[in-house]
């Protein structure tokens, strides 16, 4: 018999109970042990679980129970959750966690004290939820070395983008859906303003090039400005708005990593991927394109990932697994401004289009009422601002401009 603890006992937390309990002759067929829920941390009481018994306020229970090996964190957020698992790590304890900003945050420390202590530090939850993607990479893509990483990794903005392109609403109103469904918080800046996806595509991006990726080091925009002409006249290019986190490796060795809205087209596996739904493509140069699809939240799904790593980590109490990535400090990750892509330009203005043409050379045009979108070829994006700067000086308004995603 394995003992666990479960630091946080909300939608995560109790689901990750609630397949312990349900499905324990699953678990023990496929480990050959018992996984035995011996402590529940939480500040709330729970009076009607069958577990009610192992509650406990005061994490000090769980530190001192030697008989503790694996402990659960899915409390969110950096406090106590940082100290509460280093304390866990430093006692020769294993911890799984569904915390991206925790991951996000202090991944390379935590990582280097799960080394030295020989236990593990797992943390399949905090990228896709229920989609499996941190085992895959560091597995079965093996072999490959990893050319691009790019996903929608934040159901919330996917649904509301999703409802923009296929209902035609207003950001504000696929917002307040959002919000009456129980996809988005009541206080949603983190995922409308690309927070939570920046932290996801750093894990990966940490991952797949071996040197912790922080999300300051990182540009996040988010989708609060894509509005319904900005979605319309993508259409008509034969293009959907994404957010997209993205992080790919240059000739030189660095890599460009950036989150925002993004222009993908039609014919992209990840055009497609729609509602609450997330998908995360990996670039291998041996497999090419794989992509990873599923639900990117919920209770069960994202408890059903911790639950496995669980099981990993009761499987491997006396050799620890290889889950690994050196602290970085930024000098591997190329300036935004450096970036290169096309652009997508909404703007209006007399003569726009000639004016435009003679300031950004072959561009490919869409004319709506006194509105013009058009394409740009790909340049820097220090280039692109002063191309707009020059074309604004000659009396034409930039309204809007995102990204076109080659992916």
């Amino acid at each position: 018999m394995v003992s666990v603890a479960i630091m946080g006992h909300g939608v995560v937390g109790s689901g990750v109970a609630e397949i312990l309990l349900t499905h324990k002759q699953k678990l023990f067929s496929g480990l050959g042990e018992e996984i035995y829920i011996k402590k529940v941390l939480d500040l709330r009481e729970f009076p009607d679980s069958p577990i009610a018994d192992r509650f406990t306020k005061n994490f000090e229970d769980i530190i001192n129970d030697l008989e503790i090996r694996v402990v659960v964190e899915v409390m969110g957020g950096l406090k106590p959750a940082y100290d509460f698992v280093k304390r866990c790590l430093k006692a020769g304890k294993s911890v799984v966690t569904s915390n991206k900003e925790l991951v996000a945050a202090h991944g390379a420390e935590l990582l280097a004290i799960a080394k030295e202590e020989n236990v593990n530090f797992m943390f399949e939850a905090s990228v896709g939820g229920g989609i499996p993607i941190i085992r895959p990479m560091t597995q079965c893509l093996v072999a490959n070395n990893v050319g691009e990483v790019a996903g929608i990794l934040n159901g919330t903005t996917n649904f509301i983008l999703t409802k923009m392109i296929e209902d035609g609403m207003q950001f504000e109103d696929a917002l307040k859906l959002a919000q009456d469904l129980g996809f988005a918080e009541r206080n949603p800046a983190a995922d409308i303003e690309g927070h939570d996806a920046c932290r996801k595509i750093c894990i990966l991006a940490s991952l797949a090039y071996g040197k912790h990726v922080y999300p300051e080091s990182v540009h996040t925009e988010g989708i609060t400005a894509i509005t319904l002409d900005d979605v319309n006249l993508a259409e008509a290019f034969g293009y959907v708005i994404k957010l997209i986190g993205r992080v790919k490796k240059l000739s030189d060795g660095r890599i460009d990593i950036i989150t925002a809205p993004m222009l993908v087209p039609f014919k992209s596996q990840l055009s497609n991927i729609d509602n609450e739904f997330n998908g995360i493509m990996v670039r291998g140069d041996c497999t090419g394109d794989v992509v990873f699809y599923g639900k990117g939240a919920g209770k069960l799904p994202t408890a059903s990932a911790v639950v496995a790593d669980i099981v990993d980590c009761c499987k491997h109490m006396k050799e620890r697994r290889f889950l690994f990535w050196a602290d970085g400090d930024g000098r591997n990750i190329i300036d935004w401004r450096e970036s290169v892509s096309a652009m997508f330009v909404r703007v209006t203005g007399a003569d726009a289009a000639a004016k435009a043409e003679q300031i950004f050379g072959d561009i490919n045009t869409v004319s709506d009422g006194d509105m013009l979108a058009f394409i740009t070829c790909e340049m820097t994006y220090a280039d692109f601002e002063e191309k707009c700067r020059t074309l604004e000086s000659a009396g034409v308004r930039v309204l809007s401009h995102i990204r076109i995603g080659d992916i």
